[in-house]
């Protein structure tokens, strides 16, 4: 409170536009306001600022011009496909837009800050980066893109070190904050709707490798096995590059080769003993958390004992129960096919619940995987769009447009198919897809889901 308190004071009581009352907007506005900073709160839904009712509300006829700084949601578009038009009259009055990340960088410059970026595996590594802290007795919390708001965080300051999950969207909104350590951990094409080109994406995302502020660490950890992360490790200057890969066996950095763990060319370990973290996916997860560790000062036996004993990531590939060997496997963290595509490699027999609100590709570049597709169940706002693209490979599926009919149809279909060739069958929640059409987030689909699973009757 005290580091607040100061930073009212530089304010010169000029108010804080905060636009956008989501989960960070509201820690941030409660934080501020009980700080005395002069916070004044906006929304698109009128509803949504009934939440802060004592709070004054932005006028729209307004100009900016009163304002220190806006501080935007990330889900209220800033570039592409065209700004809002609050951060046009932000742009016009000239004053600074930020996210609460860069906001909460200005009130606490010194805490020390791992940041883990890329398009897929993010909340598995931020969460595996923070589990082996800890377990290295590291005074460490998680916050950001993964749920807990930064500004929801409590005794801040006694923290060794914080560990942030930051989307595209919030590296758009960090002029100055770059993290001690950041982690990049892949490229594919996503949010293209929001950045214009995937290009343009890479580049968004590489500004999280620039050098920090003030930093005695200027680390980045980067797993180059894909187009943009190559280019971009030959590209990024004036800071350590510790570079990861799943591909090649590297003489210096961290890789991965025939399932096992090396640092520097020698052997750590074997990653099937990591039960949570199986497949290509978690290898890059796996590896570039145990690089963060190691370059903050963690001994590798340790990294190893906190990576084997990892309680894995829900919503990720998270096996809810087992049904007479049929596994139900909350992955609704899947919005995209690249994401899909990582649950499908892992399995055979699938019984595969997808769709929502499709992305730009839709499931272009899944046709690798159709022979571990049993049966496809068509869920959300995309299901006759969907319908087309199987039809034209010839995968079988069913219309079930709501979730509570897909697990229904597939948890039936799954029991009454045991014993085929290919191993136990499984149930599988891989949307491909943002949740925006029928749920308030991927979380409160996969809280569903694990809702409908845990309903089910044993057959």
């Amino acid at each position: 409170m005290s580091r607040i308190l100061e930073f009212v004071k530089t304010l010169e009581n000029k108010p804080i536009l905060i636009y956008g009352l989501g989960k960070s907007g509201l820690a941030t506005a409660s934080a501020l306001s009980k700080a005395g900073v002069n916070v004044v709160i906006g929304d698109d839904n009128p509803e949504n600022l009934e939440k802060l009712a004592n709070l004054k509300h932005y006028n729209h006829d307004d100009e900016l011009t009163q304002y220190a700084y806006l501080v935007l949601s990330p889900g209220i578009p800033f570039t592409h496909p065209e700004p809002h038009d609050i951060v046009k009259k932000a742009q016009k009055a000239e004053i600074e837009i930020l996210c609460d990340i860069e906001l909460f960088h200005k009130i606490y410059p010194d805490i020390k800050t791992v940041g883990v970026t890329g398009t897929n595996g993010k909340s598995t590594t931020s969460t595996l980066i923070t589990h082996i802290l800890q377990e290295c007795d590291y005074k460490t919390a998680l916050a950001g893109n993964i749920g807990t708001a930064i500004f929801d965080l409590e005794n801040a300051q006694k923290l060794d070190w914080l560990v942030l999950e930051i989307s595209s969207f919030q590296i758009d909104l960090c002029p100055t904050f770059r993290p001690d350590i950041s982690v990049l951990l892949n490229l594919t094409p996503d949010h293209i709707d929001r950045h214009g080109t995937m290009e343009q994406y890479a580049a968004v995302k590489e500004r999280l490798t620039e050098p920090a502020q003030k930093s005695s660490y200027n680390k980045v950890v980067i797993c180059s096995d894909d187009e943009f992360t190559k280019k971009i490790t030959a590209s990024t200057e004036d800071r350590t590059i510790i570079e990861v890969s799943t591909l090649n066996t590297l003489e210096q950095g961290t890789s991965i080769k025939e399932n096992c763990l090396y640092e520097n060319g020698q052997k750590i370990g074997d990653c099937s003993e990591c039960e949570t973290l199986a497949g290509i996916h978690n290898a890059q997860n796996t590896a570039c958390a145990y690089a963060v560790a190691r370059e903050i000062g963690c001994e590798a036996e340790t990294i190893w004992s906190a990576l084997k004993n990892f309680a894995g990531l829900n919503h990720r590939q998270f096996v809810i129960r087992t049904i007479n060997g049929v596994a139900y496997v909350n992955d609704s963290k899947s919005t995209n096919a690249a994401a899909a595509a990582v649950a499908l490699t892992c399995r055979n027999n699938v019984y595969w619940i997808v769709g929502g609100r499709k992305k730009k590709n839709g499931l272009d570049g899944l046709e690798a995987f159709f022979p571990n597709i049993k049966h496809a169940f068509l869920i959300g706002e995309s299901t006759d769009d969907f319908a087309l693209w199987f039809d034209q490979y010839g995968i079988e599926y069913s219309k079930a447009f709501t979730l509570e009919k897909a697990l229904r149809d597939s948890h039936a279909m799954a029991q009454n198919n045991r014993g085929q060739p290919g191993g136990a069958g499984v149930v599988l929640l891989s949307p491909a897809c943002a949740s925006f059409d029928q749920f308030k987030s991927f979380e409160h689909r996969g809280d569903v889901f694990t809702e409908l699973v845990e309903a089910l009757e044993e057959v």
